[in-house]
């Protein structure tokens, strides 16, 4: 099992490179950022967490972009997975973000993949011109139409929302793939169609309780979509817990992030190093 960290990015508090930095002197394997363009004042999407118009906390008007916070991650790591949770693809152009993402990966050297989400927040869906009951046709061709620009010498798509002739698109990433996870709630039909276009589940805070039989399930649908193997599985957890994390590396999730506060560098940096310590004897290693 591997352990990460997942910082709401703000603009008050530590920084996402010194975070980051951190969290791989740390040990920590992966360092994640989440994504919201801006939050329209008027909404009548409800929050997952709130049940309604309100938000959590004002972080979430507060986000900085994630791939310019990872690319500032990038210059100061050396060996730490730079991702997302999740970042909203469909806000922006494709071409361009494809570009960006395989830019990140290659002067990473290969360290980048893209946690993405659908979109809870329709009203910001729709300021970007996407249709809130198209948002996952619009993701998938995104996904579809940025893996053709990363792996085809000459790419080309034609979808419903995303179209483009015969192109040459450079950087390619290094990795030859660069994994897809998705954060979404644990439901048959988000595993159907995390089996059909992604390569992992980033689950949902308040589904703890229930995520070992939402593992049977995504286990039981990857293998009746064909899929080899098993799906990544980040799971995002609170605090440690041996026996916990024991049952869910069983039941097969892969990594588990915890979330830094947003605080300042020395009240951050003293909550990763209380962290690791509880995660040494899990097999965290400095």
């Amino acid at each position: 099992m591997r352990f990460g960290i997942v910082l709401f990015t703000s603009d008050r508090g530590i920084t996402p490179a010194a975070a980051a930095k951190a969290a791989e002197e740390r040990g920590f394997d992966s360092f994640f950022v989440p994504e919201h363009t801006h939050i329209p004042v008027k909404r009548e999407a409800a929050h997952p967490v709130t049940g309604d118009a309100s938000l959590p906390d004002d972080r979430y008007t507060r986000t900085l972009d994630p791939w310019v916070a990872l690319g500032t991650a990038a210059a100061v790591t050396e060996r730490i997975e730079l991702s997302t949770a999740v970042a909203l693809p469909v806000e922006h152009d494709v071409i361009t973000l494809a570009k960006t993402i395989a830019t990140l990966d290659h002067l990473s050297g290969g360290r980048v993949s893209l946690g993405a989400g659908f979109g809870w927040n329709t009203d910001e869906l729709t300021d970007h011109g996407v249709p809130p009951k198209k948002r996952r046709t619009v993701l998938r061709e995104y996904l579809e139409a940025m893996n053709a620009l990363w792996t085809q010498e000459e790419a080309a798509y034609d979808g419903e929302f995303v179209k483009f002739g015969p192109s040459w698109a450079w950087p390619k990433p290094v990795q030859p793939h660069v994994p897809v996870l998705i954060g979404t709630a644990g439901t048959e039909q988000g595993f159907r169609w995390i089996a059909k276009s992604a390569d992992g589940w980033i689950t949902t805070p308040y589904e703890n309780d229930l995520l070992l039989d939402r593992l049977k399930l995504l286990s039981k649908v990857w293998q009746e979509a064909g899929r080899d193997g098993q799906p990544r599985v980040v799971a995002l957890d609170f605090k440690p817990d041996a026996e916990r994390l024991a049952e869910w590396e069983a039941a097969g999730v892969t990594d588990v992030l915890y979330g830094l506060p947003d605080k300042s560098d020395a009240e951050v940096l003293a909550y990763l190093d209380r962290l690791a310590a509880k995660l040494a004897p899990l097999g965290l290693t400095a």
